[in-house]
């Protein structure tokens, strides 16, 4: 009798409880925005300081990665940089008095030997006049006078244009491989920043894929952690029910396990394809339904509330 009465009054308890809170059988789980951390460059992992399970803040050093070819392409550019300047103060400067004294003799020479080519034409001309030399041997010497002439056309060409100072091409042609060299600078620059991982955001460390000492490529995660507050829930919803719901909806969501209720609002409404992850424990549809996810994001500040990865959460009703 005495058992009988105290079950009565449990169950009289529990319909109290449900006649004044009531937990709908819609089930969602926590999740975080999730960040992975790579390399552009790949290299030999020196040093990780951070553990997993640690959280750390924006700008922080996560690893430095060892990537020797950096310094070795710092040099080349730096190289570069120095050869391409000189080009360009040549090319405003001008030529410099060496130059123009290599050019003068140059000159100098080609003057005398279009003059020895002149007096042999003279003398030949006169000869295959009289018979005395094939023509062929005269044409011979007609074309050396030719180029002859033409050489030193060129050289004296070549002085002017060095007396002058260089072009507004050249100049430009200079400043170009100036810029080419600057900009390998800058990429390898870039590249030796690459050398240490930093944190993008506020967040928690919970994998860490690789040791120090082993080769990490381009492009391969080694940090994987979730950004600090940015819990949201995620719940499965059959199509018979998806209507009940609607975007900027406010909606009380509640623990389980700690009764801890929190105050949220409905972002996004999205249809899952069939093979897609249900978050529902048990779920309540039939097979032809389509299936819809709802983002759910906290509106108030739940800094205070512990929240674990896939933990589950109800959707105690609206607000």
């Amino acid at each position: 009798m005495t058992k009988t009465i105290v079950l009565s009054l449990l169950s009289l308890a529990v319909l109290n409880s449900c006649s004044n809170e009531k937990v709908t059988s819609e089930r969602g789980k926590v999740k975080f925005e999730t960040i992975s951390i790579s390399s552009k460059l790949g290299g030999r992992i020196s040093e990780i300081y951070v553990t997993e399970g640690q959280e750390v803040k924006k700008g922080d050093t996560l690893a430095y990665i060892d990537i020797p070819e950096v310094a070795a392409k710092m040099m080349q550019a730096e190289g570069a940089i120095t050869s391409a300047q000189g080009q360009l103060n040549m090319a405003y400067n001008g030529a410099t008095t060496e130059q123009l004294s290599q050019i003068e003799q140059q000159l100098n020479s080609g003057k005398a030997q279009l003059q020895f080519a002149q007096e042999s034409y003279n003398r030949l001309n006169n000869m295959v006049k009289d018979s005395l030399i094939s023509q062929q041997q005269f044409d011979e010497v007609k074309m050396k006078l030719s180029m002859a002439q033409a050489q030193v056309e060129a050289l004296e060409a070549k002085r002017t244009e060095v007396r002058k100072g260089a072009r507004a091409e050249q100049i430009e042609q200079a400043k170009g491989q100036l810029d080419r060299a600057l900009g390998a600078k800058q990429e390898v620059t870039s590249a030796a920043n690459e050398k240490y991982l930093i944190a993008p955001a506020d967040m928690s460390i919970e994998t860490i894929s690789l040791k120090e000492g082993e080769l990490l490529t381009p492009g391969y995660s080694l940090f994987n952690g979730y950004r600090k507050n940015s819990v949201y829930f995620r719940f499965t919803i059959p199509e018979s029910k998806i209507y009940d719901f609607k975007i900027d909806q406010n909606l009380v969501l509640e623990n389980p396990y700690t009764k801890e209720v929190i105050q949220a609002k409905i972002i996004a409404i999205n249809q899952l394809a069939e093979y897609a992850d249900i978050t529902s424990t048990a779920p309540l549809y039939g097979l032809d339904e389509s299936i819809y996810e709802l983002k759910v994001v906290p509106t108030e500040n739940v800094e205070d509330m512990t929240f674990y990865l896939n933990a589950t959460v109800l959707i105690r009703g609206e607000w």
